[in-house]
């Protein structure tokens, strides 16, 4: 993701000042592996909410799915406010000429334009909490969508899905390219103040409460019934997951060298590494290990240990920085806890939890 960090370094001196004029406006992009409408977005348009128009533009090859980019294909990108430039295709800009603007895009779910609206940031990849190809974008992408849409603010919102997780800290959201971001742990700030989510970021309330269990290999033996079992044995938890549970309630374990942690890019690389014998243990949130196992057809191969290892809750954050951080927070707030008093947060949750067990 070399690549995206470059482009949103570039994207961030854009916001300081207009674009230079150059010889070319628009052109044709050809989708790279990695790509998604809001990065394309962002690296050409310096604007990540942009990517609905984008997506407009091309709906005859992308059709109604924002997530249908195919590697290779072909977008047109109209020539607005001077952007992009340097694309094959583009019209040729005249210096002295009237600037092209365009009317404001209409934000999904409210009357905002999308230079104003509040856009939210999440990934693929953590279902059934986040993912595209989940049901309604995964359980908390429905819980914050229907929160925003009850607190109504005057903007609007927009929620993107980038799937490199890594960037979303930084630059995403230290930088303010998008003003919120989930779904996120929060690690214990009163034992651990000087942890770096604690340091930088706000947190709302809780969206939902779920179970960090432990699976082992069928053939290996091994059992988790208390924390003692665990003790000289090695864990694997995907990439930029919570390990702060790991030291909680007096385990001590990676404090004291007592457990030792293996990190893998994903869930699925972590079953791997367990079934060939190369970590003890995988450590994940209960249904997200439990669909790997379906999908890995490993079922047979795996058993799912009863002792958690924590509970953990859910929550959108907004960096520090942020020049509305706090107001950013009342919104999510107010429409969580209106959606808990009409109901509709229940409905929601038992929407997702029939549809995931009827899944396992």
């Amino acid at each position: 993701m070399k690549k995206t960090i470059a482009a949103l370094a570039t994207g961030l001196l854009g916001f300081a000042a207009a674009p230079a004029m150059a010889e070319t406006c628009g052109g044709v992009y050809v989708v790279q592996r990695g790509d998604s409408l809001s990065l394309i977005a962002d690296e050409h348009y310096k604007d990540v909410g942009r990517w609905t128009l984008i997506h407009s533009q091309n709906i005859s090859s992308i059709g109604p799915r924002p997530s249908n980019l195919g590697v290779g294909m072909r977008l047109d990108m109209p020539c607005i406010d001077g952007l992009p430039t340097g694309l094959p295709g583009g019209r040729e800009v005249v210096a002295d000429a009237e600037p092209i603007t365009t009317q404001a895009v209409v934000v999904p779910r409210g009357d905002a334009s999308v230079r104003t609206k509040i856009n939210i940031l999440t990934g693929n990849g953590r279902e059934p909490y986040s993912d595209q190809n989940s049901h309604n974008g995964g359980l908390i992408t429905d819980i914050v969508d229907a929160a925003m849409t009850k607190a109504a603010p005057e903007q609007g919102h927009a929620i993107h899905f980038i799937t490199d997780w890594g960037s979303h800290f930084d630059p995403m959201l230290s930088n303010a390219l998008l003003d919120m971001g989930f779904p996120w742990y929060k690690p214990n700030c009163d034992r651990d103040p000087e942890n770096y989510r604690c340091t930088s970021f706000l947190f709302s309330d809780p969206m939902f409460e779920m179970l960090e269990l432990v699976f082992a290999s069928k053939a290996s033996g091994l059992q988790f019934n208390t924390d003692d079992d665990i003790i000289g044995h090695s864990i694997c938890r995907q990439d930029n997951t919570l390990a702060w549970d790991m030291d909680e309630n007096g385990r001590n374990w990676l404090k004291d060298g007592k457990v030792e942690l293996k990190r893998a890019p994903t869930i699925q690389d972590c079953f791997a590494m367990m079934l060939a014998g190369d970590v003890d243990f995988v450590g994940g949130n209960e249904f997200q290990g439990r669909e790997v196992m379906k999908t890995m057809d490993i079922k047979d191969q795996v058993n799912v240990m009863n002792h958690p290892m924590s509970l953990q809750a859910l929550y959108v954050l907004v960096h520090q920085s942020h020049p509305q951080a706090q107001e950013m927070l009342d919104v999510i707030n107010a429409g969580l806890a209106g959606i808990r008093e009409d109901g509709s947060y229940q409905k929601i949750v038992e929407d997702h939890m029939s549809l995931i067990w009827a899944n396992f």
